[in-house]
């Protein structure tokens, strides 16, 4: 197992260390640092990324993160872990899934040291981190005002990628098209396998996301050869993958009073919610176009016509997803009976 060098800071094999990544200075020369957590085993591995808040405002991952290094396996880690619990540090500063020349990181890979500086960032990230790994998650959130089902989207007919996404152990597999300018298409230019978790609300801690997303990375850990496999408690989660999905938008502009929520079965034709005007009185029903379950949705009880208010994914046996999410929520329930708040397995 070779040394890995991060900004400049050799790490080697059984390390531990904790490096400041110098990131593009602000114009008012205010300096900044990536934060990176690299911890190595004494046995040979994969080495795993996990990265949160490229979206400065998407905050789950942070802590999902935090989690992450203190959990108890990690003493047994085989190969490296490169956490990033912070990427995009100026967006978290301004509580903004933006940068502050206003572009998305998500969008602005892979970059160039000679860009402006989402391009310089994503450049950083992707060769300084993403480069060196085999493998990795990606930690994301809903926008502001919508909360995603947790779910992870990724390219499901690569088979060593499906196999990383099953283990995850979410119900929800979305089989994403990869989007030009994003770490997922940026990262498999290089070969770099990477799953996307989305869970959540942005600019909030969902205790549920954290912990389905914290037990969601030890088992890809285990099931790449990370960490020692273990006999897994609880109820048996199926996988179900939906090759489809869309938003569902707003008929009319007013007040929304929800019918659906997030993990519901929902049926062509069945009422997701209800439009009024301020009096309450009904102007339209925001009807399902076809059977699924609904992994995403708007909160704010506001909507304007065209605007996006469920995320539906197309299932063949929607009832059946929505069964095991159910189980889920029961594991992620005996966890927290079981073992410690903080310290998840």
């Amino acid at each position: 197992m070779k040394d890995i060098e991060i900004g400049g800071v050799t790490i080697k094999r059984g390390e531990t260390k904790r490096i400041e990544l110098p990131m593009p200075p602000l114009y008012t020369d205010t300096r900044m640092s990536m934060p990176v957590h690299v911890q190595r085993g004494r046995r040979d591995g994969p080495t795993m990324f996990v990265s949160g808040a490229v979206h400065g405002d998407e905050l789950n991952g942070i802590e999902i993160v935090n989690r992450l290094l203190k959990h108890k396996s990690l003493k047994y880690l085989k190969g490296t872990l490169i956490a990033v619990p912070i990427v995009n540090g100026y967006g978290v500063l301004n509580q903004s899934r933006y940068l502050p020349d206003r572009r998305d990181l998500n969008r602005s890979f892979p970059g160039s040291s000679k860009g402006s500086i989402a391009g310089r960032l994503a450049h950083l990230f992707l060769n300084e981190i993403v480069a060196k790994c085999d493998v990795g998650i990606d930690l994301h959130t809903g926008a502001i005002h919508r909360s995603n089902l947790p779910q992870i989207r990724a390219n499901l007919d690569d088979a060593e990628t499906l196999s990383m996404a099953e283990s995850f152990g979410l119900p929800v597999l979305l089989n994403a098209d990869i989007r030009p300018g994003t770490l997922r298409q940026a990262a498999g230019d290089l070969g770099v396998k990477v799953l996307l978790y989305e869970a959540g609300e942005a600019l909030r801690y969902d205790e549920f996301s954290i912990r389905a997303g914290v037990k969601g990375v030890v088992n890809v850990m285990r099931e790449i050869g990370m960490l020692n496999k273990r006999q897994r408690k609880g109820h048996k989660i199926s996988k179900f993958i939906a090759r489809q999905s869309g938003w569902v938008r707003a008929t009319e502009s007013g007040f929304v009073n929800h019918a659906a929520q997030l993990g519901d079965h929902v049926n062509k034709g069945g009422i997701l919610a209800i439009i009024a005007d301020p009096y309450g009185t009904e102007l339209s029903k925001v009807l399902c176009p076809e059977e699924g379950v609904v992994i995403g949705k708007q909160n704010i009880p506001l909507t304007q016509e065209g605007e996006a208010m469920y995320h539906i994914a197309y299932f063949r046996k929607p009832d059946s997803v929505a069964e095991h999410l159910g189980l889920l929520q029961d594991n992620l329930q005996d966890d927290l009976i079981l073992d410690d708040p903080i310290i998840i397995d």
